[in-house]
């Protein structure tokens, strides 16, 4: 590679010095515009404030689906709180003995999110998507 001409070496660096100082300009300038957020006190009455259930009360029916077949499970729940789950229906591919525990999983955690079960990885995924399935259908509006 043949030297570069000192005065390019000088000119190239005053160029990049100039743009990342109007970049940097630049973005100070936008950031000094934007005002803080305000924010207002309310006065808030703690006499009788019901808190928010999540879900309703029931037994709530999910379908979960890949290539390896479906899962559809029964939820239940009671007072915001998952009680039961089971197995409505296993059509996938592999045997359900692999997954027999994730129920338990479930009701132990009050998600969807349970381990997957390793060489079990589809009937996890369907398991879960099955259980958020019924999950969205008991959520309250």
């Amino acid at each position: 590679m043949a030297k570069m001409n000192k005065k390019w070496v000088v000119l190239c660096s005053t160029a990049i010095g100039a743009i990342y100082a109007a970049g940097l300009f630049s973005t100070e300038t936008q950031a000094s515009y934007q005002q803080p957020p305000q924010y207002s006190q309310t006065n808030i009455q703690t006499g009788s404030i019901q808190p928010k259930t999540q879900y309703k009360n029931g037994t709530f029916y999910g379908t979960g689906k890949n290539r390896r077949g479906s899962i559809q499970v029964a939820v239940s729940i009671k007072n915001d709180k998952i009680t039961d789950v089971e197995f409505s229906n296993f059509a996938m591919h592999y045997s359900k003995k692999d997954v027999v525990g994730l129920p338990q999983e479930v009701v132990q955690k009050q998600s969807a999110q349970v381990q997957n079960v390793s060489g079990a990885t589809y009937s996890t995924q369907a398991f879960k998507d099955a259980i958020q399935d019924a999950l969205s259908q008991a959520q309250t509006s």
